[in-house]
């Protein structure tokens, strides 16, 4: 069985969990001829089988966090594009962190994620930038609380 695009697999947990005691965050943001999706969650999510074909560590104290950058195009859809994507979190005592991401491709599709350790009841927000080729940069903020037990 082929693996599942790793987008279809963070929002499909995203969703599910939506009610419940983790749940996750995950969005969109408009910019005109650009759309940045967003997406966080616990690894411990991620069936093993997906976090080792991507190389993400499974732990209920990491999360994940994806974005990827479309570019709209004539008529309903969307094409995947190449971006420099850069990120921080920050928590409530205002604690900064560094969010290192890199670029996964999985046929059509291109994300970028990074990894990052979290405690129970944390609550981050996320200020990323993602600068598309040839593109202006776009600025995506969000807010997360994670749950750990």
């Amino acid at each position: 069985m082929k693996p599942l695009h790793l987008i279809s697999v963070l929002l499909l947990f995203a969703f599910l969990v939506a009610n419940g005691a983790k749940a996750q965050a995950g969005g969109q943001q408009d910019f005109g001829d650009y759309v940045v999706h967003y997406n966080a969650i616990n690894t411990d999510f991620l069936s093993p089988a997906v976090a080792r074909s991507y190389g993400i560590t499974r732990s209920r104290n990491r999360a994940l966090i994806n974005i990827s950058v479309l570019k709209k195009t004539l008529g309903v859809g969307a094409e995947p594009q190449l971006a420099h994507v850069t990120g921080k979190s920050v928590n409530l005592r205002g604690q900064t962190r560094s969010l290192d991401f890199r670029e996964l491709r999985d046929e059509s599709a291109i994300y970028y994620i990074a990894e990052i350790g979290i405690d129970d009841g944390e609550t981050m927000d996320f200020i990323i930038q993602a600068v598309p080729r040839n593109g202006d940069p776009l600025a995506v903020r969000f807010r997360q609380q994670f749950f750990t037990r």
